[in-house]
This record gives C-alpha cells, structure tokens and sequence, in this order.
C-alpha cells in the first residue's frame, strides 16, 4: 500500500478534501496546524486519512498522541507518520499513548509513568516513523519513489 506525503498551504486547504479522499494521503499543512486543519475537514472527508505530525521539543511526542487520539474521534484517522529528531523513538512514544490502559513507558525521549490518554482512538492507527528518508512501523520500510514524496 503506496502512501503519499501532501503537504498543503492554508490557502490551499479548500483542495485537500479531494486528494484526501482519493485515498492513501498523508496530510500536512505548511504553515499552520496541521492536526486543527485536517479537523476542520472532517464534514468534507468520506474516506480514511493519514497525517504527517513532525515532533520535537515545542511538540513532543506525548502531547502529539493527544491530538491524534482527538482527531481519530472526529476523522477516520489510520496512518499517522511522525518526523523529527529521534523519530523512531518518538514514534514509539505514540504508539504506547493510544491506548486507554494505564501508561508507563520508558525510552530515550519519553519516560513516562501511571499516565492515561483517554479515549483511546475508536479504530487502529499506524504509527510511521520518518527516518533516513523512509517510513518505518516494526519491521515494514516504505521507500520513497523518485519524487520522495510517495512511499512504497
């Protein structure tokens, strides 16, 4: 399953409802929120999306699995990818975040300790790490093609 990178612009939001549905699009916005625009989508959308969350010390990983896990109420979220320094680490940190038992998780990003995420996301979600140009999520490696922008 191919999954293509679409970063939009705001201006540009009113275009991404279209793409979005034609499915295996993994939404960001340039220059504003993109976990807010993608809501804002959410009576425009008839198919499941993805988003493309880039961490880091302003957005840490645990704050980013709130908002996935609010998002997933309001779209059919299935794909997230996350990018950023230490990726892979905090894509882990998202992964134990969406899940309504108790969260304790230690890696080198994230020690976490008796934490909840309540709801929990109401279907699963992928959780994509963006590394060394590629996606990665256990032992599956999306590589892009010549455009580095589509992953297969």
């Amino acid at each position: 399953m191919p999954l293509t990178h679409r970063k939009f612009s705001l201006a540009e939001l009113h275009d991404a409802p279209g793409a979005l549905n034609d499915g295996n699009i993994l939404f960001s916005c340039s220059d504003a929120d993109s976990v807010m625009c993608l809501a804002s989508l959410r009576g425009e959308l008839s198919s499941s999306v993805g988003i493309w969350l880039e961490v880091g010390n302003d957005y840490p990983a645990a704050l980013c699995a709130r908002d996935i896990a609010t998002l997933s109420w309001l779209v059919d979220l299935r794909e997230v990818v996350i990018s950023g320094d230490d990726a892979d680490a905090q894509a882990e940190v998202v992964r134990a975040m969406l899940s309504d038992e108790e969260i304790t998780f230690s890696n080198k990003v994230a020690n976490i300790v008796g934490a909840y995420n309540r709801p929990s996301p109401p279907n699963p979600i992928r959780v994509w790490s963006y590394e060394n140009g590629s996606l990665h999520c256990g032992t599956d490696v999306l590589s892009p093609d010549s455009s580095g922008n589509t992953f297969a």
